[in-house]
């Protein structure tokens, strides 16, 4: 075997495990920098980067991430199993009770997902059949779906197209006599502009649910330069703990959150069968729950959130610097009212989106298309009368967003790579 054909099964077998404890001599590597010019040619027929970081690059990095917190993860994981107590368990209470400090708010009650947590508190809302509630089309299909799902009419409102975020503007055009909720959603990890619509809500008599499964953490700035985190800022607010959020769990969880007692109070009975005492039930509810597991991942990660979206908003900074002067990438923006934790870094790319996709995968860079389609063109949404051009900032977007790699554990070695390439596509 030549030395660029051992590299390359050592490659092949360093992306299947990138830890390298299946690798039982790791010697290779002494022996392929002698053969690193037989490399060189055996890179160039099989099209492996050369300048390559030394691990392959991940969209998501959780195994990282769980490396860093292994021990206490695995001694509060062994602390549950001991405990027997899966359902309801201390450690739920405990994650709970720190999250509503973290968050400023007295009621927190956790959930079965995000979607659930959307579902529930539209639930709480006593909403009629029929009724409206206005929200974005660019984004994931969980936001409207829990509207369907009520028998209530989802009214979807375009988008700003730098911000990526409900347009205050589009929305109070679409205020009606059935309106009874506006639902912004917060973004790729930075919240749409709240004030305006919180006016809007007052004037008219709405109520605002918050759909914050991407931006937990990040902080709303009122024009009195006074701040609430995102999620607490309206009615109620909603946040997902699925595995590759800013706070993930290690399977699926939710949460719900509100500054009102007794919305608290009515959120805990509908996500316990409507029941404040076991097998009485006040009101018509389902059954969802962040199980012990997942509560005791959580309250270890939590202690790190702010750390994880500094992490997040370095790599972001070092993003923005790679593609200054790119005129066919425009770079996420920052929105006066908000921080972003960069739950995504999702640029806009002029031309070529696709093509450019293609040359990063070739180039062993992952990226993602979030959203390839708008709600309001998606086929489970074409009774309600939608049809192309009715939300043209959503329509352009969905041609030219691409997101990078990001994570905590992202390098700077991954991140001038990315940079570099994305810089070659376009210059050479």
């Amino acid at each position: 075997m030549s030395g660029g054909e051992e590299h390359l099964l050592f490659f092949q077998r360093a992306v299947m495990d990138p830890y390298c404890e299946s690798l039982p001599d790791l010697s290779i590597i002494g022996r392929l920098r002698q053969g690193r010019a037989d490399f060189a040619i055996f890179a160039v027929r099989n099209r492996i980067p050369m300048n390559a970081p030394s691990k392959p690059i991940q969209m998501v990095d959780l195994q990282t991430q769980y490396q860093d917190i292994r021990k206490e993860v695995d001694a509060a994981i062994a602390g549950v199993l001991g405990s027997t107590h899966f359902i309801n368990g201390g450690a739920v209470k405990e994650f709970t009770a720190h999250l509503a400090d973290y968050l400023g708010v007295s009621e927190v009650v956790p959930c079965g997902n995000g979607t659930d947590a959307l579902q529930i508190a539209l639930m709480a809302l006593d909403l009629r059949p029929g009724d409206e509630v206005i929200t974005s089309p660019f984004t994931f299909i969980a936001t409207a779906e829990v509207i369907a799902l009520l028998g209530l009419k989802p009214v979807f409102a375009d988008v700003q197209a730098d911000t990526f975020t409900l347009d205050p503007g589009e929305v109070e055009r679409r205020i009606s006599p059935r309106t009874r909720v506006i639902l912004p959603v917060h973004l790729y990890g930075q919240c749409a502009h709240m004030e305006p619509l919180l006016e809007m809500a007052s004037h008219h008599g709405l109520a605002i649910v918050e759909d914050n499964a991407q931006a937990i953490g990040a902080r709303y700035r009122y024009a009195d330069r006074k701040e609430a985190m995102a999620g607490t800022i309206g009615t109620i607010g909603c946040t997902s703990f699925y595995p590759s959020k800013n706070l993930g769990a290690y399977g699926d969880g939710g949460a719900i959150m509100t500054r009102d007692a007794a919305l608290g109070e009515k959120l805990r009975m509908i996500c316990n069968h409507g029941s404040r005492v076991r097998y009485y039930h006040d009101v018509v509810g389902v059954n969802s729950r962040l199980d012990t597991l997942q509560a005791a991942v959580l309250d270890i990660k939590l202690k790190r959130l702010d750390d994880y979206n500094r992490r997040r908003q370095e790599a972001a900074d070092r993003y923005d610097k790679g593609l200054a002067g790119l005129p066919e990438v425009v770079a996420p923006a920052r929105a006066a009212w908000s921080t972003h934790v960069f739950h995504q870094y999702t640029i806009r790319v002029a031309r070529d989106r696709d093509v450019l996709q293609n040359y990063l995968r070739d180039a062993g860079i992952p990226t993602m298309i979030y959203y390839p389609v708008p709600l309001h063109l998606q086929p489970a949404y074409k009774a309600y009368g939608y049809v192309p051009g009715d939300f043209p900032v959503s329509e352009k977007l969905m041609h030219e967003v691409l997101s990078l790699p990001m994570h905590p554990e992202l390098t700077a070695e991954e991140t001038t790579y990315i940079t570099g390439k994305i810089r070659s596509f376009f210059q050479d």
